[in-house]
């Protein structure tokens, strides 16, 4: 397995990956499968290029099997936080530590930018496997948004996590 950062050449695989998590997993994701299936993979050359986030990806020989975003805070009083965003790993390759590799690529890379202080996230509640990870990883919660997301006529609370780096 190789865990690299995407380049706007993997926007197709990316695209692909993206609305198979939004079918997947619709609860885990403010996006939905309707709203980002009329975009093109061009719309994600630029964001995979983009000089304030970085996406990194795991690779099994040529599939990309897993993902998440970094994305830096623009703003001059939280520039010194960092957003973690769009983890997913393909369902037949949950269970192997490809979401722990692609954390720590996000994680290494957050310590490698000057002024970063801090790395949040979130994630479904009653994702216990997602939570277990971040907790191993250093990430506390810090608070629950209660009906967060709404997929039809079901609520989904999110905690918010927060890693000090």
């Amino acid at each position: 397995m190789e865990i690299r950062k995407l380049q706007s050449s993997d926007a197709e695989k990316y695209f692909d990956l993206r609305l198979e998590a939004l079918q997947t997993n619709p609860e885990a994701f403010a996006s939905s499968y309707e709203e980002e299936s009329k975009n093109t993979p061009e719309i994600y050359q630029n964001r995979l290029e983009g000089d304030f986030s970085y996406t990194f990806g795991a690779f099994e020989q040529e599939e990309l099997i897993g993902v998440a975003s970094l994305v830096l805070e623009q703003k001059n009083k939280i520039k010194h936080r960092a957003n973690i965003y769009g983890v997913y790993v393909t369902p037949e390759k949950r269970g192997l530590g490809v979401a722990r590799k692609i954390m720590e690529a996000s994680i290494k890379k957050a310590r490698q930018l000057e002024g970063v202080e801090q790395i949040h996230l979130t994630v479904t509640a009653s994702n216990e496997p997602a939570k277990k990870l971040y907790q191993s990883l250093g990430f506390k919660t810090y608070g629950i948004e209660k009906k967060a997301l709404k997929l039809e006529h079901t609520y989904f609370d999110e905690e918010l996590m927060v890693l000090f780096i």
